[in-house]
């Protein structure tokens, strides 16, 4: 079930059922973006989420949160920062670790990538149990970033990710609050 603020958006969105395993109900966003007007309507909407915040940097996490995070950091006259898998990224980076439900991974920024008290959003495309996105977020502030907000095209609820980032603003346009 999905619940608003885009319930237009949210049928442009393909379901897999068992991808990438049984049981997961993948939600494949290129359909959304075949889509010129869903797309632009996509962007518009987080672009208007942050247009008066005085963004310097807009923080996306690999690969599909680069897509709307890029649009976004380009209309919002602020400059575009890759997080990566480690051995990614070219020059020096800090590295953040995160649990996973069956181990451990990680995510790089490059060190010089945020200067102490830019003003930063975070955005990827989709809100799961929220680990990659707290690593991110870890990251920043390591970094000496303000996080002014964290933005995902979609958000699982059920997941309970919010939980994981605090009291940071969240914001989602698309919300499913079941598989």
């Amino acid at each position: 079930m999905v619940t608003r603020p885009a319930d237009d958006l949210a049928r442009t969105i393909r379901t897999i059922p068992g991808f990438p395993k049984p049981g997961i109900m993948f939600r494949d966003i290129t359909t959304l973006l075949k889509d010129k007007d869903a797309f632009a309507r996509a962007a518009d909407i987080l672009v208007q989420r942050y247009q008066n915040e005085r963004i310097e940097k807009v923080v996306c996490v690999e690969s599909r949160g680069y897509i709307l995070g890029a649009v976004m950091a380009s209309r919002l006259h602020a400059g575009f920062v890759p997080v990566r898998k480690p051995g990614k990224l070219p020059a020096q980076t800090l590295r953040e670790e995160y649990q996973l439900e069956y181990g451990v991974d990680a995510l790089e920024i490059h060190t010089d990538a945020i200067q102490k008290g830019e003003r930063v959003v975070v955005h990827d495309d989709l809100l799961a149990t929220g680990g990659t996105a707290a690593a991110t977020c870890r990251l920043i502030e390591r970094l000496g970033g303000v996080i002014v907000g964290v933005s995902f095209l979609i958000e699982l609820d059920f997941l309970r990710g919010r939980e994981r980032l605090g009291d940071l603003d969240i914001f989602s346009i698309i919300r499913y609050d079941r598989e």
